[in-house]
């Protein structure tokens, strides 16, 4: 699957991961599991270098307001928070080893776009 991404100036190296330019955390999810173990290392090396400045660009705006040109790579920091833990806990396994089907985890907000840093239980 891939996705077309904006991203803003300096940016430019993370377009080659629109991939995991994901809007829902259902999606980031889904992805994750159907990755192999080398995609993941894939992402997550690549990635990791530029995180604190992604983290520190999106900082600049209010929650919920994070403009257009900004979305993709918010979202591929939000794919990196889904799948750091099986690089650096889980040996690369897209799953979650010893527990039980993650399928049966249904996410209040799963569906939701992430940037607009919805309630999960609140008033829409």
């Amino acid at each position: 699957m891939e996705n077309e991404m904006n991203v803003p100036a300096g940016f430019e190296a993370l377009r080659s991961f629109a991939k995991w330019n994901l809007m829902t955390a259902d999606e980031r999810t889904a992805a994750r599991r159907e990755a192999s173990t080398e995609e993941l290392k894939e992402f997550y090396d690549a990635i990791l270098p530029h995180i604190e400045a992604v983290l520190d660009e999106c900082d600049k705006f209010e929650l919920g307001e994070l403009p257009e040109s900004h979305r993709g790579i918010f979202n591929i920091a939000l794919s990196m928070a889904e799948i750091a833990p099986h690089i650096e806990f889980y040996k690369g396994d897209p799953g979650v080893p010893f527990a039980f089907e993650e399928e049966r985890f249904i996410a209040v907000h799963g569906s939701d776009e992430t940037w607009q840093a919805l309630p999960p239980n609140g008033p829409r």
